[in-house]
């Protein structure tokens, strides 16, 4: 119903412009985002999920961040708005304070910080020194992501205040989802990879790319055909140690990640609170040992394909009512 409630808003709300494209346009995000560019105005453009809800002191605490003078873009960090539906819900929960934790500390050294497409800002110069949204990918936040950084700017993270969405309740959805996310993100490497290896990058932020593409994609891929060997073999695990490591690295970012951001709680009861959603998070962690593999198996013997999968959102009849 959001083209009907974006319609309604608009006759009360003179400032909302609602643009709605034509049936069998393509491009999928990108695509709407490119061809709405147009009518939008200022320096700055913020891009939101349907889902979305944000704090009325959410441009207060994001704006300033662009007068360093080559941030280019700002990423929000994502809050899950249900996280007590089930399992999945409260395991994303703690996926996402993981993901803020690692954005962090990879900002801080250095590294690359990196958009999530939901909350994010991007520069309007910037944006055009990369040629726009790229519409021939199927996660346009992480293939702009490698354009700024190699196009020279820097990428913030907002850790206050937050935008929250809905997180998926099914394991179909979530591995809709994940599987999109593990091959628009194999995509950037593979279609940038030239520019890598010519030393766009600094050597920090290749450092930091060679590490993730090693414990998201090659680490997990290399554990099936490991943990087949021990089976036929009854020998001990070669990749034990790096995959011990990355687990190890893993836990702690989950354990922090989730002290900063349930920081209002006491310290004792945040500890034990965060131990706690780290053993659920890790838990929930495994499917990647699953998204990662498959996906790779179905890249290898499949061309470049930009399917779109719509993450079905619920919303709350409280959500609705007001909106309408």
């Amino acid at each position: 119903q959001t083209p009907v409630i974006l319609d309604q808003l608009a006759q009360v709300y003179p400032q909302l412009h609602v643009f709605h494209r034509e049936a069998g346009a393509g491009g999928g995000k990108s695509g709407a985002l490119n061809q709405v560019l147009s009518q939008t105005q200022g320096e700055i453009i913020a891009v939101f999920d349907a889902d979305a809800t944000v704090s009325p002191d959410m441009l207060r605490r994001v704006v300033p961040m662009f007068a360093q003078e080559n941030m280019g873009a700002v990423q929000m960090r994502k809050a899950i708005a249900n996280p007590s539906v089930n399992f999945w819900t409260k395991s994303q929960y703690a996926e996402m304070a993981l993901d803020s934790y690692f954005q962090q500390q990879r900002i801080a050294m250095g590294g690359i910080g990196e958009l999530r497409g939901n909350g994010q800002f991007v520069r309007r110069k910037a944006l055009a020194t990369c040629g726009g949204w790229n519409e021939e990918t199927i996660t346009d936040d992480l293939d702009l992501t490698i354009r700024l950084h190699l196009a020279k700017w820097e990428i913030g993270f907002c850790l206050f205040p937050t935008v929250s969405e809905e997180g998926v309740t099914r394991l179909s959805s979530l591995w809709h989802q994940r599987s999109r996310w593990a091959e628009g993100g194999y995509q950037r490497y593979l279609d940038y990879w030239r520019f890598f290896m010519s030393h766009r990058l600094n050597f920090t932020k290749t450092v930091d790319l060679s590490l993730f593409v090693l414990m998201q994609y090659i680490l997990p891929t290399a554990a099936i055909p490991d943990f087949i060997m021990v089976v036929l073999r009854q020998d001990f695990p070669i990749l034990s140690p790096l995959s011990a490591l990355m687990l190890l690295m893993v836990a702690q970012g989950m354990v922090r990640g989730l002290y900063r951001i349930n920081s209002q709680a006491r310290p004792v009861e945040n500890s034990l609170a965060s131990l706690r959603q780290t053993m659920r998070g890790m838990l929930y962690m495994t499917h990647w040992f699953v998204v990662i593999p498959v996906t790779t198996g179905r890249m290898a013997v499949r061309p470049k394909r930009l399917k779109w999968v719509k993450t079905v959102h619920q919303g709350t009849p409280e959500e609705g009512l007001e909106a309408g």
